[in-house]
């Protein structure tokens, strides 16, 4: 009996951490849940949380555990890449809007109005803090996280433990979301991206009017003004445009077999 429960034990501690060597690696970049204003010791007992609850059901899924501490660093070693992509991809979804606000605050004439913004942890533009916590809020508001949480768990049918990453598609599938992710924040901006468009080119043609007049400097304001004008009248479309697209590329993802 004593080795049995050894035995016992000594299995469910391995597939408990080789989980939690994913999972806790996908959640400190997942976002809501991996951001900078969320406490570490939150994350990590959420991670040990939804790693035990998902053990039960992986564990005819994960490999017995190597004999030899090389092999064992390699396993883990893989698991925590794949989470780390996972993660990662996630992020990527998300900093499309940030994106996208900076290219409108290049439109409206706020690139050089920062503010600290607590979902990046750094200094951005007023559009882009601004998009980035809507963007968190409506994550959580549409219950879109439980896809995200999904995402984690289905990764297992997608990525088996024990097989080693094939680097050159892991990097191919990043960089195409990386490109669509640019596309589809300028899909975003467009409408301000036109009004600067337009803006700059009546700007020209009176300056070419009066070239006694510095028109740029006077029509700053009316810049901004026009700008933030816009984009309260079409913020809640930006917003629908990038949860429609948020959620088609995490059900894509989920629907890889």
């Amino acid at each position: 009996m004593p080795s049995e429960l050894q035995t016992l034990l000594t299995t469910g501690l391995f597939a408990w951490i080789l989980v939690f060597a994913r999972v806790g690696t996908a959640f400190m970049s997942l976002p809501g849940i991996g951001e900078a204003f969320v406490a570490a010791r939150v994350r990590l007992l959420l991670a040990l949380l939804v790693s035990a609850l998902l053990v039960p059901g992986l564990l005819p899924q994960l490999p017995a555990m190597p004999t030899q501490p090389f092999s064992l660093a390699l396993l883990v070693g893989g698991e925590v890449f794949y989470g780390a992509f996972i993660g990662l991809l996630a992020r990527l979804i998300v900093a499309t809007v940030e994106v996208a606000g900076m290219i409108i605050a290049m439109q409206i004439s706020l690139s050089n109005a920062s503010v600290f913004n607590p979902a990046m942890a750094a200094q951005s533009s007023l559009t882009s803090a601004l998009l980035g916590i809507t963007a968190l809020v409506l994550l959580f508001a549409t219950d879109l996280h439980h896809l995200l949480l999904l995402a984690v768990a289905d990764s297992y049918t997608v990525f088996r433990p024990g097989i080693a990453p094939q680097f050159g598609d892991f990097a191919s599938a990043y960089a195409q979301l990386l490109s669509q992710s640019f596309v589809v924040a300028t899909q975003l901006a467009a409408p301000l991206i036109i009004l600067g468009l337009v803006f700059y080119l009546g700007l020209g043609l009176m300056s070419r009017l009066m070239p006694q007049l510095q028109i740029f400097f006077i029509a700053i304001p009316a810049q901004i003004y026009l700008g933030l004008l816009v984009l309260g009248l079409t913020l809640s479309t930006l917003m629908l445009l990038w949860l429609r697209y948020a959620q088609e590329t995490l059900q894509g993802f989920l629907d890889i077999r």
